[in-house]
């Protein structure tokens, strides 16, 4: 047991066909690449799902993992609205958390609303709730998830270590575990979005894709702080969490699809066990 499905998955909202409107069909790519990773997940049938996403907890230099029992968002976009609910893994999430100030890592539990029982429950944010529509809300066996956050003002590398973290502690668990790098590429694809163009972008997505083809992650880690600055990705910080379990599984990678309809890359792409 442990880890046995990974994957990087975007969360641009009109993926979803209920938030598509007018863009529905810009996204179709992505949508299809989406469904695929959630074929690819079913099938694994896991008992947790492990969700690193970079719109939840925004904590100063600090790894945040969710310990509520459960966690619930909505999100409303060109005149749609979609809501879902999870039970969250809460034993495995105390056990990530304590390994993880075993190693001094900077990271913190989270809860919200209640100590226990239904009120506890934090909200679930689009970079969680995009992907998680797509792999539980549908799945009729709805398998528990756990939220974990990065943070951008610590190195990678304890990024990579919580990571490992996660491989670990999967392990020990006895359960089967998966992993879901929420990750939208570079920002800055478009003149008129709301960071402007940079070339950086489409380079660094390019990066991005050579990276899963290889099957080699590293080099994303090297890049320099001012270009990734320029670049704007959300993605570099789930990415070296998503390493640091490769480093402890044998994994595969599939690339799926890759597009850029509006002014962000939308990459998804699975890491099967080898």
């Amino acid at each position: 047991m442990g880890i046995n499905f990974a994957c990087i998955a975007p969360h641009g909202s009109e993926a979803i066909p209920e938030l598509g409107g007018d863009m529905l069909h810009a996204f179709s790519e992505t949508r299809r690449g989406m469904e695929e990773l959630a074929r690819l997940l079913r099938e694994k049938d896991p008992a947790t799902v492990v969700v690193a996403t970079p719109h939840g907890l925004r904590l100063e230099a600090t790894i945040g993992v969710v310990t509520s029992e459960n966690t619930e968002g909505t999100l409303e976009e060109n005149k749609g609205k979609v809501a879902l609910r999870c039970e969250c893994d809460k034993k495995l999430s105390k056990e990530i958390l304590e390994n993880a100030k075993k190693l001094k890592l900077p990271v913190i539990g989270a809860n919200y609303g209640s100590n226990e029982g239904p009120a506890s429950c934090m909200p679930m944010d689009w970079g969680a709730l995009i992907p998680l529509w797509f792999f539980v809300g549908k799945n009729e066996n709805r398998p528990k998830v756990l939220l974990v956050t990065p943070s951008r003002e610590i190195q990678l590398e304890n990024l990579v270590r919580f990571g490992r973290v996660i491989a670990e502690t999967a392990e020990a668990s006895g359960k089967s575990v998966a992993f879901v790098a929420s990750a939208d590429q570079g920002h800055a694809h478009k003149a008129d979005g709301p960071y402007g163009f940079n070339p950086a972008s489409a380079e660094f997505d390019e990066m991005v894709k050579r990276a899963v083809f290889e099957n080699d992650l590293t080099p994303l880690f090297s890049l320099s702080p001012q270009f990734i600055e320029d670049a704007k990705p959300d993605s570099l910080w789930q990415l070296a969490m998503l390493q640091g379990i490769l480093e402890r599984i044998s994994m595969k990678s599939r690339f799926l699809s890759y597009q850029k309809p509006t002014y962000f890359g939308l990459l998804c792409a699975a890491y099967l066990p080898i």
